[in-house]
């Protein structure tokens, strides 16, 4: 283990030390009083709602030994009383980050760091590319949504004893995987593809490419790994794979790529390709549906061979992977109903993936509940009325919205030839709720698919109680 000292986070984050002793050993950091544990060092952030600040005594009674802290004045005599160590930073997120990248760099500049960002599938792909390189390294992996400038840090700051860290990257505006990759300096970049999500921020699907390849601004890069398929990835790769400075590798399924799917089936509940590993082939089954499973398979196929596993150990990754929750989460009822819970995020690309895969089902009816997109600007309204001509195109059986813009899927879905009677409209996620549960027949498929701030999670789990 690579363990950080108070002394050393003084001279880090160019704090002071209240009260303390310089050479305590930091091992765990907690920025949440609840799941503190004895001997953790608790980092108070300051939020727009909270400040976690205000919280260090309660910090201290939960077993805190280091607390690092800004904007206050602690109690020097509770503290004394209390034999814990006070550091007053200016910025406790920017120093969280700092730490976090001293943390990582104690592991060498050729500690196998892959970092994984892009518009849609960032997480399931980090997932399946964290289980293929587990058959070679011990993983740490970026858990949940702790993809930004607080998850990330606190992330890298639990490597122990790990061999290989997997991190997601997450970002709506310029700067920020800069500031991301500049905590991490990944030597394998991977960017999934390039789409539509928070281009209302950033203004252009060019803008948002260039604001992901900030992710090869780390010093240690050596390796980008894209989808060569996607049309601006592709033409990346076109205008720079003669470039010296960085290796692209690629992987694709229409496009000709390092590493291919040939002769795909995709069943209900997964699929099975054939991977085309530079010339090298096997057989392979990824335990979920839909194609963009196979692609991220691809993926974690590709960051496998250049971090030297052979064909078995990548197989058996792929085939061992398991989903995130509220990503494609299915379950099925004993009603014969199959609920598919997607409604972590959103995106045009996301929803266009979904409604493929409920059209692909072999259940009676196909019903999609589908809410709104977030962040996407002028582009709203054309966005979310290009799913409803999906919904279309999939030959969906029920249309179900409710969200704001929402209403343009179903007045798309309409103007481009679905009877009237199969969509629905709801202002509140109750209404969708109780039709569903009055409606509902044997055999139905149900696919949950929003942005996670419209909070559809809790319909399905309210469904599945």
């Amino acid at each position: 283990m690579k363990n950080i000292t108070v002394e050393d986070i003084l001279n880090i984050c160019n704090g002071k030390l209240i009260c303390g002793n310089k050479k305590d050993i930091c091992e765990n950091f907690c920025k949440d009083t609840r799941i503190l544990q004895n001997g953790d060092v608790y980092v108070g952030i300051k939020g727009e709602n909270f400040d976690g600040n205000i919280l260090y005594k309660q910090a201290i009674e939960n077993g805190a030994k280091v607390c690092i802290l800004q904007g206050i004045e602690a109690d020097e005599e509770y503290i004394k009383e209390k034999k814990v160590s006070i550091i007053l930073v200016d910025d406790t997120i920017k120093a969280i980050g700092k730490i976090a990248n001293f943390k990582r760099n104690l592991y060498g500049k050729n500690f196998p760091v892959i970092a994984v960002t892009g518009s849609v599938g960032k997480t399931s792909t980090k997932d399946i590319i964290a289980s293929v390189v587990s058959e070679k390294y011990k993983v740490l992996k970026t858990e949940g949504n702790m993809n930004n400038h607080i998850g990330l840090p606190f992330t890298i700051l639990k490597l122990k004893d790990e061999e290989a860290l997997v991190v997601e990257m997450g970002m709506n505006h310029f700067g920020e995987i800069d500031y991301l990759t500049n905590i991490a300096e990944p030597n394998i970049a991977v960017i999934t593809n390039i789409g539509t999500s928070h281009i209302g921020n950033l203004g252009s699907r060019e803008n948002i490419l260039k604001a992901k390849l900030e992710i090869l601004n780390s010093k240690n890069i050596k390796n980008i790994v894209i989808n060569n398929d996607n049309d601006l990835l592709h033409k990346y790769y076109t205008e720079n794979k003669e470039n010296e400075n960085i290796e692209i590798h690629t992987y694709g399924i229409e496009n000709e790529s390092e590493v291919m799917a040939e002769d795909i089936i995709l069943n209900e509940n997964d699929s099975e390709f054939v991977c085309n590993l530079k010339g090298e082939k096997f057989k392979v089954k990824v335990l979920v549906g839909g194609i963009h499973f196979v692609y991220n398979a691809l993926c974690a196929a590709t960051v496998g061979k250049n971090l030297g596993l052979n064909i078995k150990q990548i197989k058996q990754g792929i085939e061992t992977f398991e989903l995130t929750k509220k990503r494609m989460d299915i379950t099925e009822l004993e009603n014969g109903v199959t609920i598919i819970n997607d409604s972590y995020n959103a995106s045009f690309e996301s929803m266009q993936a979904s409604l493929k895969y409920l059209h692909g089902l072999k259940n009676n009816r196909k019903i999609a509940v589908l809410g709104d997109m977030f962040e996407l600007g002028e582009y709203s309204k054309e966005l979310h009325e290009k799913v409803g001509i999906e919904v279309v195109k999939n030959n969906i059986d029920i249309l179900i919205c409710s969200g704001k813009n929402a209403k343009y899927i179903a007045e798309a879905a309409k103007e481009n030839g679905m009877n009237e009677k199969q969509i629905y409209y709801f202002e509140e996620k109750e209404q969708i709720q109780e039709f569903i549960k009055q409606n509902w027949k044997n055999g139905d498929a149900i696919l949950f698919k929003a942005s996670n701030g419209m909070k559809f999670f809790e319909i399905v789990e309210n469904i599945l109680k």
